[in-house]
């Protein structure tokens, strides 16, 4: 091999290093912490469920705004082609058609009604807190899928971050390897398959290498699609290795509540709103009850210029109590179709029991798989680290061949992707746990 041949395997690797370098470049860096902060704040699904509870909150003011008198003005104004005839009796008894009023009509109207007993009103009143409380668990929820999807996007990413590095390495060890094995062939100790077995596995890491360069490109946009963030900025993540294994430890030992899972306390409020369903078909047979008073200016004269000239007011006010006597037996049965669905809720919370059983002794169990799978390949990696120094010594001192050494180079690759690989597995099943037991709050 030429030396020129050498200068550009170098020449490589330092572009390699570089395009890493390019995604962090003039890019805004983010811990995880830093990343669902952003995700809470500018997530567009995320601020629609907040949006979600002022909503609810306009729906509930809308309802009880019922309560409240209700005042209404009407104005009307009429002209008559023909006045209304009456048959008036005269003084005989004989009746007799007579025209009445005035040609020309205004009123001027203001009407007010009050509520006293209304089961419209009283289950908005009675029902004002659960809705506001649905609209904040609903967000919640989403809350709870937004940190954990955000947190396995950033562990993906980071993954793919922790793979690049191993990969650089590995290619920074296999180009030193290359111009070892060269300068041993040119001084007549081996042959020309050494340096050739080292450019293949060069050209295998330098393969690899570019492909998860490409790969990381695609989970970091899905990571900013999580975030809302900009796709068309770039931004970098950043991890303390320490603070890594710190968060993969686990209470295995802590039972279920199931009051801290959202989806418990959400199937809570809507048996609430449910209750007071019930309640309010069986308030169909009570009377409504409400209070009202009017107002009237009234104007009239033959001629329509003097219409306004003289007002005639009248006014009132009195008491409205409509009682539902019998609507076909509708209310015997809207009565029992909501016991029939309450009675049914009861087993919605024994199938939410036993999903979430269910889906925490799988996350636990997964849990402990691959943390056990991790504290064996971080070993593993340890061991094939101190292989590969033991065995590059003795080949520079003769004693090995550089197969071994391209064999250990292997391995030691081998060991830390799978360890980086253990360690996004345990962090993500983490998550599962933390989401099982109601802890991602």
């Amino acid at each position: 091999m030429k030396k020129k041949e050498t200068g550009l395997l170098w020449v490589f690797l330092v572009i390699s290093v570089l395009r890493i370098n390019a995604q962090t470049t003039d890019s805004t860096r983010f811990d995880l912490d830093e990343c669902i902060q952003y995700a809470l704040r500018h997530q567009p699904a995320y601020k629609q469920a907040n949006m979600d509870i002022d909503i609810a909150n306009e729906q509930v003011k809308v309802a009880l705004a019922d309560w409240l008198p209700q005042v209404n003005f009407n104005y009307n104004l009429q002209h008559y082609t023909q006045l209304p005839v009456s048959l008036v009796p005269d003084a005989n008894g004989v009746k007799k058609p007579v025209k009445f009023g005035a040609p020309n009509t205004s009123t001027l109207g203001f009407s007010l009604n009050q509520s006293i007993f209304n089961r419209d009103v009283l289950l908005a009143s009675r029902t004002a807190n659960d809705v506001r409380t649905q609209a904040r668990q609903n967000s919640t929820g989403y809350k709870i899928d937004l940190v954990a999807n955000v947190s396995r996007a950033y562990y993906d990413v980071l993954l793919s971050q922790k793979r690049i590095e191993v990969l650089v390495a590995d290619t920074e060890r296999l180009a030193k390897s290359l111009k070892d094995a060269y300068s041993q062939f040119n001084a007549g100790l081996t042959d020309k398959t050494d340096y050739k077995r080292a450019i293949i596995s060069l050209n295998n890491s330098k393969a690899e290498l570019f492909s998860s360069q490409q790969g990381i490109k695609a989970k970091y946009e899905y990571l900013k699609q999580q975030m809302g963030y900009d796709s068309t900025v770039n931004i970098a993540i950043q991890a303390d290795k320490s603070k890594l294994e710190e968060k993969i430890i686990v209470d295995t030992s802590a039972g279920i509540n199931y009051d801290n899972r959202i989806e418990y306390q959400l199937l809570k409020t809507q048996q609430r709103l449910q209750t007071a369903n019930l309640k309010y078909y069986k308030w169909g047979f009570l009377p409504s009850v409400g209070a009202f008073g009017n107002y009237n200016l009234v104007y009239q004269n033959d001629e329509f210029a003097k219409l306004y000239s003289t007002d005639y007011p009248n006014s009132l006010f009195g008491l409205t109590v409509a009682v539902p006597l019998f609507q076909g037996t509708k209310r015997i049965h809207q009565v029992r179709q909501a016991e029939l669905e309450l009675k049914r809720m009861d087993w919605d919370f024994l199938a939410l029991k036993k999903s979430i059983n269910t889906e925490y002794t799988t996350a636990i169990a997964v849990y402990k798989a691959n943390m056990n799978n991790y504290l064996v390949l971080k070993e593993n990696m340890d061991l094939a680290n101190d292989v590969y120094n033991i065995i590059d010594l003795q080949y520079k001192e003769g004693i090995k061949t550089y197969l071994e050494v391209i064999v250990a180079q292997s391995d030691l690759r081998t060991a830390q992707l799978n360890y980086f690989n253990a360690l996004f597995e345990v962090l993500s099943s983490k998550i599962d746990v933390d989401r099982a037991l109601g802890l991602i709050q």
